[in-house]
């Protein structure tokens, strides 16, 4: 599922718009990496989005 584990950031919905103007559905899904992180002081396996990763709201485990 394309969700961050820490943020709650999901995929959201749009529409893609052709030279005619014509309009059809489409998604925008989150740039979602599994990553080992430290989740209460034990290593977790945790789906995590780039920006909680970018910022530093995950520790990443070693």
């Amino acid at each position: 599922m394309a969700k961050c584990d820490f943020c709650g950031k999901g995929v959201t919905f749009g529409h893609n718009v052709s030279h005619s103007v014509r309009r059809t559905n489409r998604p925008w899904k989150p740039n979602i990496r599994t990553i080992k992180a430290v989740v209460n002081g034990s290593p977790k396996t945790v789906s995590v989005c780039s920006r909680c990763l970018k910022s530093g709201t995950v520790t990443r485990a070693l």
